[in-house]
């Protein structure tokens, strides 16, 4: 029924709502439209320079691949070729023990050391910067500057044992200090990052409860046991997560300081060096080898989050 105010606006008057809704209509999907163009573009980046190359890898594990001849496809042969390696084999065992090594110091100190720092008063400041200078450093600096300091002739730490009347070591050449070497210059170029992610979560711990704690004649490790751990579950069980997929890909260290041929240090990322440029110059085996990697960080991941989130 037509109303007396329709009447008067005219007979347009119904439709103006209806163009005024198509046209918003418009605007919306104009916008939808631009916004899915720029998260295309974000993803075929993404997906070229990121899943490309992992499809990619995934493909030439099953071919023959080298600077000589055509890849052909050869199967589960370089997946063969990898069991029956026995460097394999020592490059899985050092890459464990490095990472078991890395945890206790690189997961650990971070956190000591953020409870620390949360507690000074005074130049917290300038000792937060200084924590985390080491992680502003290029990866290669950092590793020939702790090359000086290791120099069996004039490094540094010699020097000072020198100094001290006390016996010198060949600190990345032998087989009893070249792991534990490795490990501290990781801790050392790692170690800023993870301690400010430690004082960012534990500047967000209610003061109350220190309080309420105090009050209850709690002492400094009651107060740590079940006020400030608690607070810090959530960021210490990621972090535990990264260090652990970070660690097992280490390169740098053992390929700068002790070379691609030492059988104490080499570890999986070394070995894959060598397949592909140094020794066999098979990309495939490479391929290969990266793949297994990726599968035990992959179930090992799932498995690690699964088991987190059934204990959330």
């Amino acid at each position: 029924m037509t109303t007396a105010r329709d009447a008067a606006e005219g007979p347009g008057a119904a439709g103006r709502p209806r163009a005024a809704d198509a046209g918003r209509r418009r605007r919306r999907l104009r916008d939808d439209l631009l916004a899915y163009a720029f998260l295309a573009a974000g993803l075929l980046c993404f997906a070229f320079f990121s899943w490309y190359p992992l499809a990619r890898g995934v493909v030439l594990s099953f071919q023959q691949v080298n600077f000589v001849t055509d890849p052909t496809f050869v199967g589960l042969d370089n997946f063969r070729a990898l069991v029956a390696d026995p460097l394999f084999w020592t490059a899985w065992k050092n890459t464990l023990v490095f990472t078991g090594l890395a945890l206790v110091l690189g997961y650990l100190v971070p956190l000591a050391l953020a409870i620390l720092l949360n507690e000074l008063r005074h130049v917290a400041g300038f000792f937060r910067v200084a924590v985390y200078l080491p992680v502003m450093l290029p990866p290669i600096v950092v590793v020939l500057l702790w090359k000086y300091l290791y120099d069996p002739g004039n490094g540094l730490f010699n020097t000072l044992l020198r100094g001290a009347h006390l016996p010198e070591s060949q600190w990345t050449q032998s087989s009893s200090t070249a792991m534990i070497s490795l490990v501290l210059v990781s801790t050392w170029a790692n170690l800023g990052g993870a301690t400010l992610m430690y004082l960012a979560a534990l500047q967000n711990v209610p003061g109350e409860l220190y309080e309420a704690a105090e009050l209850d004649g709690a002492g400094v490790r009651q107060r740590l046991r079940h006020v400030t751990l608690p607070h810090l579950r959530f960021i210490m069980l990621v972090l535990l997560l990264l260090q652990i997929i970070s660690t097992m890909q280490v390169f740098i260290e053992p390929y700068q300081l002790t070379g691609t041929t030492n059988p104490d240090t080499v570890t999986v990322m070394v070995l894959i060096y060598r397949y592909a440029f140094t020794v066999n110059n098979d990309f495939g085996l490479a391929a290969a080898a990266s793949v297994v990697l990726f599968v035990v960080l992959g179930v090992f991941s799932a498995l690690y989050l699964r088991l987190t989130r059934r204990a959330d």
